[in-house]
């Protein structure tokens, strides 16, 4: 039973309440209730439609919509895309991520404390053992992110199938990079700073990557295909099957993962429902509020964990916070409103691979935001 169908049953329960113990009643006995909105999002299909026949890099986009309350508002498939359709994520993989060291951070069982300095838990000698894994995920540790990509040397490990994580961390950990800074002194996006967050994962935890999210994320989500891999050194062998997903024994953090629609949407639901996936409690509300906590803004760029912040001209505090791709997909969570939602790409060219983001982000989201205010108008 959906949540839509589970608050129609609370409303009947709340009429029958109403009546009085004789078994009569009137109209002045009922209990007031608010009926559910109801919401038109033809506009922003229709626009969609119009993106995927007018640009000849895409042939399919596709995206779901999520309410804290009622759950699955919408989600609609155009071009070639069907709504079970898998896709590489690129960064959208890095929400996913922060969740996995997020639920980590609160394992009671575990000593682990995602502020305290990487050192504390890395077996290894190394150059960057000062900076926490908050700041790893912040992109805050001082380490260059992919603006450095040209001189990463070995740290290019990250991206090639072999060898397994925790070795090609350690190389990473005792190769200090050119322009390399102290932590919390710079903000320098993406790279090697979120495959040692990985690395502190797999030895806090105690097993793999894979194993690890299984365990804390995609298990309780009960999620069908989401999972990470390293296809970066060879694109090619995607087809859009989970199976052609290579190097999961070395998976790149920061963007390796893959999802279909519906298991992405599980996770956005989790993040709206104050981390709770149906009965299952995968995260408390103060560490989805960490998430969102602007760790980049005094470097000159708003940022959290995992998520992009989009900071109000007005001054006001923050509501709308985003993870794009570089294959153009992208999440986003508007807590104003409490919805969020979550756009599919599978052009892996990168040739216009900023269209749908801004798509998205300039078009979209206003369209879904006026949608939405509607249909709450209409019941309130």
């Amino acid at each position: 039973m959906n949540k839509q169908h589970l608050l129609l049953s609370s409303v009947f329960s709340l009429i029958l309440l109403g009546c009085d113990s004789n078994g009569g009643g009137s109209a002045g006995q009922f209990a007031e209730f608010t009926p559910l909105p109801s919401y038109d999002f033809s506009v922003v299909d229709q626009r969609i439609d119009e993106f995927v026949a007018q640009n000849a890099v895409f042939d399919g986009v596709s995206y779901t919509l999520l309410d804290r309350q009622q759950g699955t508002l919408h989600e609609a498939a155009f071009g070639d895309h069907e709504l079970d359709i898998v896709v590489l994520l690129a960064s959208v993989s890095k929400v996913p991520v922060t969740l996995l060291l997020m639920a980590l951070h609160e394992d009671p069982d575990l000593d682990f404390d995602i502020n305290e300095p990487i050192a504390t838990y890395l077996p290894w000698m190394g150059v960057y053992g000062d900076a926490s894994t908050a700041q790893l995920l912040s992109n805050t540790s001082g380490i260059p992110g992919l603006e450095g990509l040209a001189s990463y040397g070995a740290h290019l490990c990250q991206y090639l199938p072999a060898p397994e994580m925790l070795s090609c961390a350690e190389t990473i950990y005792s190769t200090e990079l050119p322009n390399s800074v102290d932590p919390g002194t710079r903000f320098s996006y993406g790279g090697s700073q979120w495959q040692l967050a990985g690395a502190v994962a797999e030895v806090v935890g105690g097993a793999s990557w894979s194993q690890l999210f299984s365990q804390y994320i995609a298990e309780p989500c009960q999620l069908e295909v989401f999972r990470f891999g390293n296809p970066w050194s060879n694109i090619a062998s995607w087809n859009g099957s989970p199976d052609s997903l290579i190097s999961q024994d070395n998976p790149n953090i920061e963007g390796g993962a893959i999802s279909n629609m519906r298991d992405y949407a599980k996770l956005l639901q989790m993040i709206l429902d104050g981390g709770d996936c149906g009965s299952n409690q995968v995260l408390s509300e103060e560490s989805l509020a960490m998430m969102r906590e602007d760790k980049g803004g005094a470097l000159g760029t708003p940022y959290g964990m995992g998520w992009w912040i989009t900071v109000p001209e007005d001054g006001s505090a923050p509501t709308l916070f985003r993870d794009p791709g570089a294959f153009g997909a992208i999440a986003w969570l508007d807590t104003e409103r409490e919805y969020a939602g979550y756009l599919a790409v599978d052009d892996y060219t990168r040739t216009d691979s900023g269209a749908p983001i801004a798509l998205t982000l300039t078009e979209l989201i206003p369209l879904i935001e006026a949608a939405i205010d509607q249909g709450r108008a209409a019941v309130n």
